[in-house]
């Protein structure tokens, strides 16, 4: 059993913060153009989900895909990223971002969002939305992620601030 893990950085992904109005201070020397740099990256992360043969596939970003937080989804990411995940028959698109703890399941693919982000500024809030295909846990408040992995099971749990198991899911599957 193996399992692949690739991080992308999302930041670049989000127009926000290419904004001239924007008030954060970001040093963005060594990406431009903007768009080379995005291309390059999604095309490097696609390359490499084509070839594995990893039992599980986890993508890792910072940003949320799809969310229930504060910062909702970003759209930015749903548009260019989404769609390599699907491709490739991603397991896991695991973040941060929003200070929650969420398990969404995409309806229409094999991904699975794990956002776990309670870890500091918690209490944000999870919105309530008209869009909750898919989500299968949300909390708002501090706690962790915890995932292992055999050849033909994935355990997903979440714990509150203290170490209680707050939710678990199984996932399984024969062959990527």
């Amino acid at each position: 059993m193996h399992a692949d893990f690739l991080f992308i950085d999302t930041t670049p992904f989000v127009d926000d913060y290419w904004a001239a109005s924007q008030t954060h201070a970001f040093d963005w020397r060594g990406l431009a153009p903007r768009e080379e740099q995005l291309r390059n990256q999604l095309q490097r992360l696609n390359d490499k989900l084509e070839t594995s043969t990893a039992n599980w596939k986890v993508v890792v970003g910072h940003h949320t895909i799809r969310s229930m937080g504060y910062h909702g989804n970003t759209r930015e990411l749903v548009e260019n990223l989404l769609p390599i995940l699907k491709k490739n028959r991603v397991d896991l698109y695991v973040n941060g971002h929003d200070h929650t703890l969420q398990h969404i399941k995409d309806q229409d693919s094999s991904v699975h969002f794990v956002t776990s982000g309670g870890g500091s500024k918690a209490w944000d809030g999870v919105r309530s939305s008209k869009d909750t295909e898919g989500v299968l846990f949300a909390y708002d408040g501090q706690g962790f992620a915890a995932i292992s992995m055999g050849a033909k099971e994935l355990l997903l749990s979440f714990h509150d601030g203290i170490g209680n198991t707050i939710y678990t899911a199984h996932l399984h599957k024969s062959r990527h």
